[in-house]
């Protein structure tokens, strides 16, 4: 009562208990017969604990027991067979893996340590491994991931029955299979990739300079895929060809000619081409040499390397260019260009030489993408302008609404002006009017000065958080549109100003003519520019001012004494009269 397993890691022999545990051990003899463990995964090893296997599906949820084979659906599981002296004692015993409680059908596991008491009343143990402990420590070293499914896979590949007590049933010769199966079985469901079970690593099949060579052409092939993506050969799986000769160490004054007549005695030659520089046309002292054939290419190979010409010893070599199949490659791909390239170039050559069309290629398409920019920034470009208009009609009409207001002060001025004109003293009156009607117009010139700046500020700071703006920036119709509003508004700004300097200079020169007769005061306060000039002025007008009220004083107080000596003499008038004249000398000095 024996069975042999056959696993991708060993051989393993298992004595079972068919006296003990009559239903399971016919279970698991029968389905060995019928070949049903061929091909089924170890698919959960615990290290140190269990290895679980017998599920054609490779999940843990599948498997039948063979009285649903035999009998039908119904049948599919069978009762446990557990007693308490059959326990999980040493490594390598065979037992029931169940569902639960009497749910036993096919899987099965093998322990892996000894003394699993944890098990023992749990499950079925029916057997014992006899032969092939090396194996079970094979598999309990295996790696695996953290649901304890091998990388690896670690597959029963047949079961030979070494001795069978039970007799086949009648119905199960029609179960057994012509031939043994072999590989994974047709119920596996594939959920993870894993290495199969005969997967060899390389180095323990091949020897030292087989496995040299092959790491060669991964590495070599690693460095095209690299050149391709960074564009410097079209195809990583392009190669060189075969029928050209790479020469270098030429002396400048070799031509194409003579390397021509040179190489032919070897074949017939395609082309002899001297790579020259292309903006001076000197010589780069290395050529292409093409033959029609490989044999010829191989021949000159072995006779030219280290020969002299012109007084140079050459080398020669297989070419490694793949320049001149770039051509090939547009064709096809792109459908562009006609005829072969004869020119046999290093990469970076040809990417020097064809960078220019390229560029040329991106400048044709620069209209378009300036065309499809400027109609998706037009509506954008339209409301800034249409804006900045209606701050300059805001602006414009808040310095109307000004000019009135100081018109209109002016003109109360002017009247308050006459009125104290038309009272003695009125020239020292028209001074003081003047003097305030230029601060006034000083004040109101800083003022609009300080609206401006903040003005300016706030719309740079709006320019400086607004992206699209900046972006905007950079395209030179935006920028066009933005000199021209400039342009115009500071035409108006100049106007402005021109035009205010001019009626403030006529009315001053109008107001304050006989005033600057008498001051001595030649230049117009509302022609100063700057700040600077008319505290200049204002010093001088205050010693004027000082100096016209001395005068003012001396001349009150002359008209004072000689009216009093008027008064004094024996024909001044009534009593009324003198009170009267005491009163307009009282006012006077206020």
């Amino acid at each position: 009562m024996s069975v042999l397993i056959v696993t991708s890691l060993g051989d393993i022999v298992v004595d079972l208990y068919s006296d003990r545990c009559p239903l399971t051990t016919k279970n698991f003899l029968k389905l060995c017969k019928i070949k049903y463990y061929n091909g089924c995964l170890f698919h959960t090893i615990q290290k140190d604990f269990t290895a679980q296997t017998g599920d054609p599906t490779g999940t843990g949820t599948g498997g039948d027991s063979i009285y649903k084979y035999l009998y039908g659906e119904q049948a599919r599981f069978f009762s446990d067979e557990i007693h308490l002296d059959l326990k999980h004692a040493k490594t390598g015993t065979v037992a029931m893996a169940s569902g639960g409680e009497n749910l036993n059908a096919s899987q099965f596991y093998f322990t892996l340590r000894d003394d699993l008491d944890y098990l023992d009343g749990k499950h079925t143990v029916f057997g014992e491994v006899a032969e092939g402990l090396e194996t079970l420590a094979r598999i309990n070293e295996a790696y695996v991931d953290e649901k304890g499914r091998p990388y690896k896979n670690v597959r029963i590949k047949h079961t030979y029955i070494l001795d069978d007590p039970f007799d086949d049933p009648p119905q199960l010769p029609e179960f057994i299979p012509d031939a043994s199966p072999e590989g994974k079985p047709k119920d596996e469901v594939d959920v993870d990739v894993r290495l199969e079970d005969d997967w060899v690593p390389m180095d323990e099949t091949l020897g030292p300079q087989e496995l040299e060579e092959i790491i060669r052409a991964k590495d070599a092939h690693s460095s095209a895929v690299v050149l391709e993506s960074i564009g410097d050969i079209p195809d990583a799986d392009m190669k060189p060809p075969e029928n050209v000769l790479f020469v270098c160490k030429l002396n400048p004054v070799t031509e194409d000619e003579d390397l021509h007549t040179i190489f032919s005695r070897f074949g017939s030659v395609s082309s002899a081409e001297v790579i020259r520089d292309f903006k001076t046309g000197d010589s780069l002292c290395y050529a292409f040499i093409e033959f029609d054939n490989k044999e010829s290419c191989e021949q000159a190979y072995f006779k030219m390397d280290n020969a002299l010409i012109d007084d140079r010893r050459i080398h020669v070599d297989f070419s490694q260019s793949v320049s001149k199949l770039w051509s090939q490659y547009r064709r096809k791909e792109h459908k562009t260009g006609q005829g072969d390239n004869s020119r046999y170039d290093m990469v970076f050559d040809e990417d020097i030489q064809e960078s220019p069309k390229q560029d040329t290629g991106n400048r044709s398409q620069e209209p378009d993408v300036r065309a499809e920019k400027q109609k998706i920034e037009r509506p954008s470009l339209e409301e800034s302008r249409h804006r900045d208009q209606n701050k300059r009609d805001t602006r414009h009409g808040h310095r109307q609404a000004k000019k009135s207001s100081r018109d209109h002060r002016g003109g109360e001025l002017r009247r308050e002006r006459d009125d104290r004109e038309s009272r003695p003293g009125g020239s020292r009156s028209s001074r003081v009017y003047v003097e305030e009607q230029n601060r006034e117009k000083h004040k109101e010139r800083r003022n609009d000065q300080d609206e401006k700046r903040v003005e300016e500020r706030d719309y740079s700071k709006k320019s400086a958080g607004n992206g699209r703006h900046e972006e905007r920036r950079d395209d030179k119709y935006y920028r066009k549109a933005i000199d021209d509003d400039r342009l115009r508004e500071q035409g108006e700004d100049r106007d402005y100003r021109k035009r205010s300097a001019d009626n403030d200079s006529r009315a001053e020169r109008r107001d304050v003519g006989d005033c600057r007769k008498n001051s001595g005061i030649h230049r117009s306060y509302g022609d100063r520019k700057d700040d600077r000039d008319y505290k200049k002025n204002d010093v001088r007008d205050t010693g004027d001012e000082r100096r016209d009220r001395k005068r003012g004083a001396d001349g009150d107080g002359y008209r004072d004494r000689r009216e009093d000596r008027e008064h004094k003499r024996p024909e001044a008038g009534s009593a009324d009269e003198r009170d009267r004249d005491r009163r307009q000398r009282y006012d006077k000095r206020r």
